[in-house]
């Protein structure tokens, strides 16, 4: 999947740091999702959307290189 997420965190100033104390998880965590390295539970995920105020699918999109035909 790719997403916005460091896009997002940064037009909010935020350090990947904070996010990860909002969300509750490690800061390792927010950069192996930022960096595509590793996909978010569905649940994480939805606290993603909230803590940003927008959709999950505002967020993340299927990366089309993994796409199947």
């Amino acid at each position: 999947m790719e997403n916005i997420i460091a896009e997002q965190r940064g037009e909010r100033s935020w350090s990947q740091a904070h996010l990860a104390k909002l969300l509750g998880v490690s800061r390792q965590t927010v950069i192996s999702i930022e960096r595509g390295r590793f996909d978010p539970s569905l649940p994480l995920a939805f606290r993603i959307a909230e803590v940003f105020e927008c959709r999950i699918e505002d967020l993340f999109t299927p990366d089309p290189r993994s796409e199947q035909s």
